[in-house]
């Protein structure tokens, strides 16, 4: 079964550890680069197959492999085949909607997580799942599709005096989680000056397309959440590992990445919290214009009330009625009608219902 399904429950069915593409389908060309580094010195080609990557399994140099689209599921089927990795590793790597996690195998670890990128122009949050196994000098990542967001690592591998380059897979494990979560504080960047301007325009003149955009931003959040708070026992995870694929030394490292973490998460529940507020100013600031209004409306009917009653005795077709022969009734009515009026207004004004 090769084609690609949309939502995880369309799996429905399959035997366990079934290969599927379970995601988007971007439309581009396959590709699996190679980075192969040490001290002495960079190789970086392209290959066509994961057979080309045998040779590289000897040696103390650092491979790298970054395979760009998931819908090639005889790429993924071949590292499962050439590198021993489980049927159930596999599957997970082709599902797309995998929550952050760490696993730990005898001979290799695997991490998945999401790269977000927005949007500042629509306010669209992008998700990307990125997963890694982390072999003996081999590093894979598998990626939905290319983008420019391990530029600035590749810029940094070719200098020969990098860290990098005089450290091993674990290290570069560490850089590719490091950089992805770093492009977090440009989404945090981007939340924290839209709030502020909704907060403004919710104190001057909040509209219905405020209430939109304020909704946008909470369903946004709600799925940032599920991609940012799993980061946190994920770290944790990799800094109590026993496995040997993980130096000790690496694992400070790691804790700067938690510090990350933990600070886009409380920003994120904070902005949770910002925007239920704004909904309730929103919604009090509806709630207050109203009131203004039907105030208005209100003084207006109180005036206009007793101007109503007087027109509709005067408006009785009873023969009798001394006013109707006065000369001067229609003047002395009308000057009924404004003072009436007049003290009204005075009347509300000292009030300050106006």
């Amino acid at each position: 079964m090769s084609e690609s399904l949309s939502y995880a429950s369309e799996k429905s069915g399959l035997p366990p550890g079934s290969l599927v593409h379970v995601g988007e389908v971007h439309e581009h060309e396959h590709s699996i680069s190679v980075i192969r580094y040490n001290k002495a010195g960079l190789e970086k080609q392209v290959v066509k197959s994961i057979a080309e990557l045998l040779p590289y399994q000897n040696g103390d140099a650092v491979t790298w492999v970054i395979i760009d689209g998931l819908k090639d599921v005889s790429i993924i089927d071949d590292i499962g085949k050439y590198f021993d990795i489980h049927a159930l590793v596999l599957e997970d790597i082709l599902n797309t909607h995998q929550r952050p996690k760490f696993e730990e195998f005898e001979d290799y670890l695997y991490i998945v997580f999401k790269a977000l990128t927005i949007e500042s122009n629509e306010f669209t949050v992008e998700y990307e799942q990125i997963s890694l196994l982390l072999l003996k000098n081999f590093v894979f990542t598998f990626k939905e599709k290319p983008d420019a967001i391990f530029d600035p690592i590749l810029s940094r591998l070719d200098n020969d005096k990098s860290h990098i380059r005089n450290l091993g897979a674990d290290y570069l494990t560490y850089i590719i989680m490091d950089t992805v979560v770093d492009e977090y504080f440009v989404l945090q960047d981007t939340f924290d000056e839209l709030i502020e301007s909704i907060e403004d325009e919710l104190l001057s003149n909040p509209t219905i397309e405020t209430l939109a955009v304020i909704q946008k931003i909470k369903r946004e959040l709600i799925f940032l959440r599920r991609s940012v708070s799993p980061l946190r026992e994920l770290i944790l995870a990799i800094q109590r590992s026993e496995s040997e694929l993980i130096d000790d030394k690496t694992k400070r490292y790691f804790s700067d990445v938690y510090d990350h973490a933990i600070r886009i998460i409380e920003a994120m529940e904070s902005y949770r919290d910002l925007i239920t507020g704004m909904l309730d100013i929103y919604l009090s600031s509806v709630s207050n214009k109203m009131n203004e209004t039907m105030k208005v409306l209100t003084v207006f009917a109180s005036i206009f009330i007793p101007l109503t009653f007087i027109a509709g005795v005067y408006g009785m077709n009873f023969e009798y009625m001394p006013e109707l022969k006065w000369k001067w009734g229609y003047p002395a009515l009308w000057s009924v009608f404004v003072g009436v009026s007049a003290f009204l207004l005075v009347y509300f004004k000292r009030k300050k219902w106006l």
